[in-house]
């Protein structure tokens, strides 16, 4: 049996998650072209997502 498709996902305010690639992506949510196990959006997102602080914060921040 062939393991579950995820997809990273990331809304606009630059947070990311995974989303079941089977499924219709939720309102405010969009792919961002990476697609694998779970383990393997789990990992990329870990290496492209430094800073956790949403977008907006982190722009009336700088």
């Amino acid at each position: 049996m062939a393991e579950p498709r995820f997809l990273v996902v990331r809304n606009d305010e630059e947070q990311y998650s995974i989303w079941s690639a089977d499924r219709d992506l939720p309102a405010g949510w969009h792919d961002t072209g990476f697609a694998g196990t779970r383990e393997e959006c789990l990992a990329h997102i870990d290496t492209v997502w430094t800073d956790m602080r949403p977008r907006s914060v982190r722009e009336a921040h700088s």
